[in-house]
């Protein structure tokens, strides 16, 4: 007698009101056959965390959605602001493993702009992402 199915839980259940962060990540060679998988993460820090670490083939995108309050965004530009931030703080360069990421989705400097990037994710702002407002 076969099993009966067994469902997975969803991943954001219905009426939770929490911002869910997806990583778009490519596998394959670049100009060949791609396939992509998005990667589920809790909040921003983790997302950092594992980029800076070298946990993805090739970052894409970093995507933020929230599905009770219906928004979506890309936050791509903002997750490479934060992690050049970081390694502008160690005195290190990006990781070569998330410069292609980081040059692809960084937003061009801002004429007379400050030292470091004017996008870095401040507390106020990632309060607000994680709230779904910004």
């Amino acid at each position: 007698m076969p099993k009966p199915a067994v469902r997975k839980p969803m991943t954001v259940p219905y009426g939770a009101d929490e911002t869910i962060y997806l990583v778009v990540d490519r596998f394959g060679q670049r100009g060949g056959l791609d396939r992509e998988a998005e990667v589920e993460r809790p909040d921003i820090e983790t997302i950092v965390a594992e980029l800076m670490s070298g946990q993805f083939n090739d970052p894409i995108r970093v995507v933020a959605f929230n599905t009770l309050e219906h928004w979506a965004k890309d936050i791509s530009a903002e997750i490479a602001a934060e992690i050049q931030v970081r390694c502008d703080i160690e005195g290190q360069e990006i990781p070569e493993y998330i410069r292609d990421f980081a040059a692809s989705v960084a937003e061009p400097a801002r004429p007379g702009g400050t030292h470091g990037s004017p996008n870095a994710i401040n507390k106020d702002h990632r309060r607000d992402l994680m709230r779904g407002v910004a």
